[in-house]
């Protein structure tokens, strides 16, 4: 039995965490915080608290980024500046490499253009300078921006402009599953 440990923010804990879960079935033990893990460094804190369910766990996939890259209080600032997301997260993943064989970064998701806190340009950014530091360190990289916004309108909930509807929790969750397979299936 592979034990995996799944972080993230509401795109994993209202969306694809518990499909995936089910997708692995019985060859998997699945950890996941009933917490939302929200944005960068509240998963950083979340680590200490996460830290004996996640013990064992061979792989870990985690997100973060939709909070980070949130322009929430209107004052035209991210949640999170680019030096600091990259510093956290780049600790994140630090962490998780000492305590866990194999690790997996999904890639912030898109939104509704329509989205007044969120823009996809600043998600694009802060993905593209992440992503290339994560690589280095031998983070396997899930891309869910690409998958998402093939069909941004069929994929994200209009009530929200936010999260995955129903099929693109399913597209996401299979892809996950998969991701976790491969990386399972490696050596």
């Amino acid at each position: 039995m592979v034990k995996v440990t799944l972080l993230g923010d509401s795109i994993r804990q209202i969306g694809y965490g518990k499909r995936v879960e089910e997708l692995l079935g019985s060859d998997y033990e699945v950890f996941q915080p009933e917490d939302n893990c929200r944005f960068a460094k509240y998963t950083l804190r979340g680590l200490f608290d996460w830290k004996e369910a996640m013990a064992g766990s061979r792989i870990v996939h985690w997100n973060n980024g939709l909070w980070d890259v949130c322009d929430i209080l209107g004052d035209g600032k991210l949640f999170t500046g680019e030096e600091e997301y990259l510093d956290t997260m780049l600790r994140i993943a630090d962490i998780l490499l000492q305590n866990h064989e194999k690790v997996i970064f999904a890639t912030t998701t898109p939104v509704d253009p329509k989205n007044p806190y969120n823009r996809n340009p600043d998600i694009e950014r802060y993905n593209a300078i992440l992503v290339p530091q994560l690589q280095k360190k031998g983070v396997v990289i899930n891309d869910l921006y690409r998958l998402i916004a093939a069909d941004i309108p069929n994929n994200l909930r209009q009530d929200d402009l936010i999260h995955l509807t129903d099929p693109a929790i399913e597209l996401a969750a299979w892809q996950v599953a998969e991701c976790i397979r491969q990386v399972a299936a490696e050596p």
